[in-house]
């Protein structure tokens, strides 16, 4: 029978130089090198107040090494990662055997804030100078994750006060009844547990009414509607996904083609793609080029940013919803799509209109005549309409027929403050020659050449959150508030960035 040596795996003390630990080639020595000779900590600085008096802090340095190393780790708790500090060697040679407390790094995260977006610019310049960023197409694209706070106490301020009301209508019943049975024989602790409950009622009722107080006003969203608060991260947002409904942030992020490096990150308390387009363009701003092409999927596609894309002359593709519908290559889709997982599949049911629509009507454009659902007959009051660039016959109902009407309610919106209906049919553009800045758009991604450019913009920015979300392991934001949130999102896409940069030899 074979004999081989015995591998003693057992605890030992062993003489260990630090700095060989980190290899040439490794992330960790890329990011290393890095810290310790390419980027200006200097910012850190004036946090301390402690040159002639205090105790001495932990170098921001030695700590922006660990965190960075342990989110490319997937490791995100403060805890995990003073665990790895005392027990993982590469973290030992990073930290140099220091092994902050946990709540140091926590801190730490937390409260990098403006500093991290200086040290992203720092490291996108040295992506630049190794020749990583082509300028020739950047690609925008977002993830919405969940935040650290509760979707359950979510709503606006009548949703709170209502809660609130109840609360305290529930609590003033209860004491009401242990008052009426307080001369009643009770099992023994019974009280105690009213006397619990009441208070938990109260206290719930109180919290509801310190933040009422506190916020004084509903959020409001970006077309002045209002969006929903939320009583523990107010600054984020439920957001729907394809898993259902989240509350939680959008991290955003424009990707250049060339070797998918992270040009702008950030992130934002809302669901609505739409008005994320614009301020992450602005982002980019200093690295884009006159040339430098800008993608973008069905999600940010709306008649203002492209025309302010228009104005500014900045190169786009926005996908538009009816993209793939107008390409001939996708018209057999349908029969490949996968029908949808009742296990996850949490999308409310469409729900029909609830009035009338044109369709509804009976409209004769030979005749020139409309029926109404009730079958009364409108009166033409427009034949060559212009709206919105588009040709329109106008009908409304006469008052003897809308007046008396049982479906006023199914009919119209507003039944107690509008008198007769109106109803119109679009019957083409009013010049087919004069278009706007999303018909340019939809001729100009439906062009040959617009399909092959836009076609790289998957593989350019799809691999990047496959990389954070799978490899990274950041399934969700730890921190609460937006700045907090916004800077967590720039470590891990700083994390992304130094990878790229060790994987083209950086600090060997």
């Amino acid at each position: 029978m074979a004999r081989y040596k015995h591998i003693d795996t057992s605890p030992r003390f062993i003489a260990v130089d630090l700095e060989r630990q980190l290899l040439p080639g490794t992330f960790e020595h890329a990011l290393n090198h890095l810290v310790d000779h390419e980027l200006d900590l200097s910012g850190f600085d004036a946090r301390y107040r402690n040159d002639q008096t205090g105790a001495s802090a932990w170098p921001p340095a030695m700590l922006l090494k660990v965190v960075l190393f342990a989110y490319s780790q997937g490791i995100v708790s403060s805890r995990g990662i003073e665990r790895a500090c005392t027990d993982h060697i590469t973290f030992i040679a990073l930290s140099g055997d220091s092994a902050p407390h946990y709540t140091t790094i926590a801190a730490f995260v937390s409260g990098v804030g403006d500093d991290i977006a200086k040290l992203f610019a720092q490291v996108l310049y040295l992506c630049d100078r190794q020749g990583l960023i082509g300028r020739e197409m950047f690609a925008i694209d977002g993830v919405k994750l969940p935040a650290n706070a509760s979707k359950a106490k979510s709503g606006t301020r009548t949703d709170f006060e209502r809660q609130a009301t109840k609360l305290e209508a529930a609590a003033k019943h209860m004491l009401t009844r242990h008052r009426a049975n307080d001369a009643l024989p009770t099992e023994p602790g019974h009280d105690e547990k009213a006397q619990r409950r009441i208070a938990r009622l109260q206290g719930d009722a109180a919290q509801l009414r310190h933040w009422l107080t506190a916020n004084p006003e509903d959020r409001k969203g970006s077309k002045g509607s209002i969006r929903k608060s939320n009583r523990t991260d107010n600054q984020s947002a439920k957001m729907a996904t394809s898993k259902g409904v989240i509350q939680g942030y959008t991290g955003v992020a424009a990707v250049d083609a060339r070797h998918q490096i992270i040009v702008a990150a950030q992130a934002h308390g809302t669901g609505s793609e739409q008005e994320l387009l614009l301020p992450v363009i602005q982002a980019t701003e200093s690295l884009r080029t006159d040339q430098t092409l800008v993608t973008a999927d069905a999600g940010y596609h709306s008649e203002a940013n492209i025309a302010a894309l228009a104005e500014q002359q900045i190169p786009a593709l926005v996908a538009d919803t009816g993209m793939r519908k107008r390409d001939e290559r996708f018209k057999e889709q349908d029969k490949y799509k996968a029908l949808p997982d009742p296990l996850y599949d949490k999308a409310h049911p469409k729900k029909g209109a609830r009035h009338y629509r044109p369709k509804d009507f009976t409209y004769d454009p030979e005749a020139g005549t409309c029926i109404c659902p009730a079958g009364k007959s409108l009166y033409q009051n427009g034949a060559n309409c212009i709206h919105n660039g588009y040709i329109a016959v106008k009908f409304q109902g006469a008052l003897r027929d809308c007046v008396p009407c049982a479906q006023r309610d199914e009919c119209l919106r507003t039944p107690e403050k509008t008198k007769t209906r109106q109803v119109c049919f679009f019957r083409g553009k009013a010049d087919p020659t004069v278009l706007n800045a999303s018909d340019r758009m939809k001729q100009a991604i439906d062009s040959e050449r617009g399909r092959q450019l836009y076609g790289g913009r998957f593989a350019t920015v799809e691999p990047v959150f496959g990389n954070l979300r799978h490899n990274k392991r950041l399934n969700r934001f730890t921190l609460r508030g937006r700045k907090k949130v916004d800077g967590q999102w720039k470590l891990f896409c700083l994390v992304h960035n130094i990878e790229k940069l060790a994987h083209h030899g950086f600090g060997q």
